[in-house]
């Protein structure tokens, strides 16, 4: 697999295989319901979906859950998560690819990116938004740090690894069609159902 940028490198290898290990498990998958619960309560006649930088389908297993008999298929770059996603979806419905590498060949009722604009190259988010974009049928999620303003943070030791801004913002700015119909915070200290400070936003194509 061929890179663009040294974030692609860097999730597709040994970190982002380590960081299967701290994102799985029933407490998160009980907060990923209470967030998509919350986050698609505007969202109507979702029956199929893609998610962008699955990891092992964490998202996605709370979605199957939240609209049974849901067409779920991902992106993943990282290989070891990619196997295991196949465990949650249909194997043939991952493609173990980076996001820069991908051309949606459909749209989907739903197309969904949380935490991973975060870690992509800024220079490339514009090609990133318009994948998201073209796979989107009706409705589009983006669940990241949210900053006003475009910034780098270290990250577990790392530089040029996480980035905050409005990504949602920026991508209604390049897509006109795509209006705002509902958005929230997450916050890590939710006595029941924390998130790690994820602010999110529910597009819908106009």
């Amino acid at each position: 697999m061929s890179f663009q940028t040294a974030q692609e490198a860097f999730w597709a290898g040994d970190f982002g295989t380590d960081y299967i290990q701290r994102n799985q498990g029933d407490a998160l998958l009980a907060s990923n319901l209470d967030f998509f619960g919350k986050a698609l309560r505007q969202a109507r006649g979702i029956q199929s979906c893609i998610e962008f930088g699955a990891n092992i389908g964490m998202n996605l297993k709370a979605l199957k859950l939240l609209h049974p008999g849901i067409d779920a298929h991902a992106i993943e770059i990282n290989a070891e998560a990619a196997k295991q996603l196949g465990t949650v979806i249909p194997p043939d419905h991952v493609h173990n690819s980076s996001i820069l590498n991908f051309t949606p060949a459909r749209r989907w009722d739903l197309s969904l990116i949380k935490g991973v604009l975060i870690h992509i190259n800024p220079e490339v988010l514009p090609q990133v938004y318009d994948k998201l974009v073209a796979a989107t049928g009706r409705y589009l999620m983006v669940a990241e740090y949210y900053n006003p303003a475009p910034v780098a943070i270290p990250y577990r030791g790392h530089t040029d690894r996480l980035f905050k801004r409005d990504f949602a913002g920026e991508i209604m700015d390049r897509h006109p069609a795509l209006q705002l119909v509902d958005y929230g915070f997450a916050y890590r200290r939710d006595p029941n159902f924390p998130q790690d400070d994820i602010t999110w936003f529910l597009m819908e194509r106009r």
